[in-house]
């Protein structure tokens, strides 16, 4: 392939990268600063928490409907829509001093983030030729590495130099940002191929049959919607498991502020690593050995902090969990892509996304009682243990032979 080739085909997800990386960054310094914020008003640790829960009950209801929407609209278009929406919500969040109506908006915010995510996911498949995707998404996964430890960083000086409004309204000129990068961005769909489904307004008996589709897409794809769900599971378990990192540094492990500082700077640096040197193999290591051997030792970094004892053993485990993670996703996207319809995208990614959410919910609640009941490390154990026997199932199910066809970068028909 030619210089100008090489350049030519990957303009537009360069660009589409750049709009990624603004828009990462400005959600970690958001995200920060409206912790920050709501603390301020309330004082209150469990007013913080109540955002999660907020977020959390937003994406259950929005993903019920939201993939019959997305697959009926234009992405592009909806991506700008979503974007301009949520800078709009964040440019006036500031001036909110009620807590009723600072949860009002968060619901709203991440309702369109919700949204958001399974758009770009189909719109990044229709522009990205499959040769292209295990690259791309090595990339992607090193932007948001990095956006994990600029995101903080920035809004930390944000904070020094001023306020945490300041931050919020950095985000909201990110979003700004992302949405004039997707204008420039090509339109991947023809306006026609709505025109038979534009005016189906989102009706019960719509999504039912939105809702059966995806059942019986599931059971015709049975192998591609394992792997899809037991990935989700590995999320499912980290997320619950990561509910008590505070507490489990802090109170099992006694460490002090500063030293928790370090270990989530140990999982940045991890992360940032493991995406680097994802990006140089990518090419050279199979889609199912990446989801696999990731997923693996992502359970083996989580065992290595549950069972810790002194803060450099902690230390070791965040950085290959978090290392190992930059492969696991890479691989996990790849075979997203190549393996689910574009045509369905949207509905698949949400309606398991309610799932998942719900799962995420039941289990973090019945992690935070265990935790209360018996010990914060034998649930914390049990959760990286139950990681690995998942991980186990999924790296025994990639490496299958009889399967590898799925894992190729040739076209794909459904």
């Amino acid at each position: 392939m030619s210089f100008k080739k090489l350049i030519d085909g990957w303009r537009y997800p360069s660009i589409l990268l750049f709009s990624i990386g603004i828009s990462s960054v400005g959600s970690w310094i958001y995200f920060i600063a409206l912790n920050l914020i709501v603390l301020n008003l309330t004082e209150s640790a469990m007013a913080v928490s109540g955002l999660y829960i907020i977020r959390a009950l937003s994406t259950l209801l929005t993903n019920s409907w939201s993939g019959s929407l997305i697959d009926r609209r234009n992405k592009k278009y909806l991506m700008i829509i979503l974007n301009f929406f949520q800078a709009c919500l964040i440019a006036i969040l500031p001036y909110f001093s009620s807590l009723v109506l600072i949860y009002s908006m968060v619901f709203f915010l991440t309702m369109a983030s919700s949204m958001y995510h399974p758009t770009s996911m189909t719109y990044i498949t229709k522009l990205i030729p499959m040769e292209q995707r295990k690259r791309f998404n090595a990339l992607r996964s090193l932007l948001d590495s990095g956006a994990f430890l600029t995101g903080p960083a920035i809004a930390g000086i944000m904070f020094a130099i001023g306020t945490p409004n300041m931050a919020i309204y950095l985000n909201a000129v990110a979003l700004l940002v992302s949405a004039f990068i997707t204008m420039a961005m090509p339109n991947v769909e023809a306006d026609e191929e709505f025109s038979r489904t534009e005016d189906r307004k989102l009706t019960v008996g719509l999504l039912k049959d939105d809702w059966k589709l995806v059942i019986q897409f599931t059971r015709n794809y049975s192998y591609t919607m394992l792997i899809y769900f037991l990935f989700s599971v590995m999320i499912v378990l980290m997320t619950a498991t990561d509910s008590l990192e505070a507490a489990f540094a802090t109170r099992v492990l006694s460490l002090s502020e500063r030293d928790y500082g370090l270990l989530v700077s140990s999982a940045g640096a991890g992360l940032l690593m493991g995406s680097i040197t994802n990006t140089f193999t990518v090419e050279k290591v199979p889609t199912s050995w990446l989801i696999g051997v990731g997923s693996l030792f992502t359970a083996v970094g989580y065992i290595v902090f549950s069972s810790s004892t002194t803060f450099f053993i902690a230390i070791v485990g965040c950085f290959v969990l978090s290392f190992a993670s930059a492969f696991a996703n890479t691989g996990f996207y790849t075979f997203y892509q190549n393996n689910i319809p574009v045509h369905v995208m949207g509905r698949i990614g949400s309606i398991y996304g309610v799932i998942e959410a719900f799962l995420i919910i039941l289990l973090t609640v019945i992690f935070g009682l265990a935790a209360e009941m018996i010990s914060i490390r034998v649930v914390v154990v049990t959760g990286s243990w139950s990681m690995a026997v998942v991980a186990s199932f999924l790296f025994v199910y990639n490496i299958r032979p009889s399967k590898s066809n799925l894992y190729s970068t040739s076209l794909k028909k459904f």
